[in-house]
């Protein structure tokens, strides 16, 4: 088994945008592939005909794109294994069906929808569950209790039928899971799942999956903990079609939980409380949009960072990552059991953290634009040079603007609570003689114009904080920015000067 090429897959359904816990998934296989010098492999399964939606496969694409998870073989790229969506393999899975029942791990059940509603009613009236298990099967219209003339006539005369597998009856079955341990469950609780639909030639989840898996060459299966209840299915299916040797080793990951811990998280849960739970924007096909972490500003390497540490950790303090270093520290022994609890608050540190650590230059083209659509044109020189004044303020770059519009546009009026707090008593006569003194510099520079105000400060015993506050107030508008140093250095002398005329003027 160890011996084996790693190769994951992930398989989601094309029923809508991929959540973020889909992309947990996702993240974790390729880390693990990644880790293991294996192929990670995408694959769509789309059997599911009537909760089919138009755009949804383009989208997981695209948000794997987005997310730096790049696909070594399967859909949108082709490979050894195609095709890779279930409904253009259809025709492989009637024959594994068949064998299942030639071997007696599966039979023919003709029962109607509406048959079986009325056995369920007539149970619920006695006070009992109905479950399709060992106890009916022979009692049903199925190929165990029929005679064989029958289920050939309506084999022949109808769709109206499906392919059930034969749950074993009262027998242990012992299942190892990577992230659980070792779990056993007793048949006789389980039912017989249906394989395979005549009235549309599909399969259901359970034998397209096994069948794919094993054709495909995957050797683990790492997916939601919603799966665990079918594992027993899946394992017996293994050993029924004689694969048990070369079966994938299986990881069932936590769910990812509301803020509050209590329950799954939802997309109705991101709409309540104001974040996204989608990588990308989505538009439905009825119109109906949900937020995306792209467009609310999130870097990719931010959001793969804070979704890795939902659920698993490296077992050290460290929390900011690189996409190597996680592919680097990944394993599955460091995936935890319990529920990981979404915080959304977390999600913006992690966005703050992976901007800070930007150099000045990317920053600068990513703003850019920004200053274009409040039409102001700006060197990238002198971008990067305010980029690397306010990127410790910011969690996004569309934070910028408001962090450094006083950098281009002068300000026209000025904070009500700033102007009480210090213009007052003799701090305009101290900023106008700042200006005074900044008039007679040529080099504008922070490293000269600091130390020529300061000093004039502490010479004359002024108090500190209010003339410096004094002095923001009148090129800023407000007591908030970087060093006034540096603010002054980049609108220049004329600019400075400018400002604090203004002031004065309309501050009196």
């Amino acid at each position: 088994m160890s011996e084996r090429k790693v190769r994951v897959r992930f398989a989601p359904s094309p029923t809508g945008p991929l959540h973020i816990g889909g992309v947990r998934t996702a993240l974790y296989n390729y880390l693990f592939a990644r880790k293991n010098g294996g192929d990670f492999i995408l694959r769509i399964e789309d059997t599911d005909s009537q909760r089919f939606v138009p755009g949804a496969e383009e989208y997981i694409i695209e948000s794997l794109k987005w997310c730096g998870i790049k696909i070594d073989e399967g859909v949108s790229v082709g490979g050894p294994h195609a095709p890779y969506r279930q409904s253009e393999r259809k025709e492989i899975y009637l024959k594994y069906a068949l064998e299942l029942v030639e071997k007696g791990w599966a039979y023919y059940a003709f029962d109607t929808a509406e048959e079986l509603d009325k056995i369920r009613k007539e149970y619920e009236t006695a006070g009992k569950t109905f479950a399709y298990n060992y106890e009916v099967r022979e009692k049903l219209a199925t190929s165990l209790a029929l005679p064989q003339e029958e289920v050939a006539r309506r084999l022949k005369d109808s769709n109206h039928w499906v392919i059930r597998f034969k749950m074993p009856e009262n027998e242990e079955v012992s299942m190892n899971d990577m992230v659980r341990g070792n779990v056993t469950v007793n048949t006789s609780t389980l039912d017989d799942k249906v394989l395979y639909k005549a009235i549309d030639q599909l399969p259901t989840y359970h034998l397209a999956n096994i069948v794919d898996d094993h054709l495909m060459e995957i050797s683990h299966v790492i997916r939601g903990e919603e799966w665990l209840p079918s594992l027993p299915l899946h394992i017996l299916l293994y050993r029924a079609f004689g694969w048990s040797d070369t079966q994938p080793e299986f990881a069932h990951l936590p769910l990812l939980l509301k803020p509050d811990g209590k329950g799954k998280l939802s997309k109705r849960d991101g709409d309540k409380l104001g974040f996204p739970v989608f990588p990308l924007y989505w538009v439905s096909p009825a119109g109906e949009t949900a937020r995306g972490y792209r467009e609310d500003g999130y870097f990719p390497e931010a959001f793969i960072n804070m979704l890795a540490l939902l659920g698993w950790n490296p077992g050290t303090e460290q929390e900011i990552f690189s996409m190597d270093e996680l592919i680097k520290l990944f394993s599955i022994e460091h995936v935890g059991k319990s529920g990981a609890r979404f915080n959304p608050e977390k999600a913006r540190w992690f966005n703050a953290q992976h901007l800070k650590a930007k150099n000045n230059k990317e920053l600068a083209e990513i703003y850019l634009p920004i200053l274009k659509e409040h039409n102001i044109e700006c060197p990238l020189e002198k971008a990067e040079k305010i980029c690397g004044l306010i990127k410790e303020r910011a969690t996004f770059v569309t934070d910028f603007w408001g962090l450094s519009s006083f950098f281009f546009i002068a300000p026209e009026n000025y904070d009500e609570k700033a102007v009480k707090k210090f213009w007052k008593n003799d701090n305009p006569k101290y900023v106008a003689k700042i200006g005074e003194l900044l008039a007679q510099t040529d080099d504008f520079s922070a490293t000269v114009t600091e130390p020529i105000i300061h000093e004039w400060i502490t010479e004359n015993e002024l108090p500190m904080g209010q003339v410096m506050n004094s002095f923001r107030l009148a090129i800023v508008g407000a007591s908030m920015g970087p060093s006034m140093f540096d603010i002054i250095e980049i609108i220049g002398k004329e600019e400075t000067l400018k400002r604090i005329a203004n002031a004065s003027e309309k501050l009196g």
